[in-house]
């Protein structure tokens, strides 16, 4: 993570530890796309990737937590907002 957000890189991963960091740290950056998938081999869920890296640019370059499936994409801004 501190390697990202020293050169300004998006993580991506399959690990939902990545989103818990950085709910725990209040973090802006860097930004993390997470596959949320059973089968996350490339010719399953590329497609899916490449258009919400698409879609999304402008709020991943700025900050976001950016969660792709086979069926939905969810996106957070960074940092996230406390309840209560």
């Amino acid at each position: 993570m501190a390697f990202a957000n020293t050169y300004d890189y998006v993580v991506l991963t399959h690990d939902l530890d990545f989103g818990a960091i950085l709910a725990a740290t209040h973090g802006e950056k860097p930004s993390v796309v997470q596959i949320r998938a059973e089968d996350a081999s490339p010719d399953v869920i590329a497609k899916h990737v490449i258009a919400a890296l698409r879609q999304m640019a402008s709020e991943l370059e700025e900050g976001a937590l950016l969660t792709v499936d086979a069926n939905r994409t969810r996106l957070r801004v960074l940092p996230f907002q406390s309840w209560g």
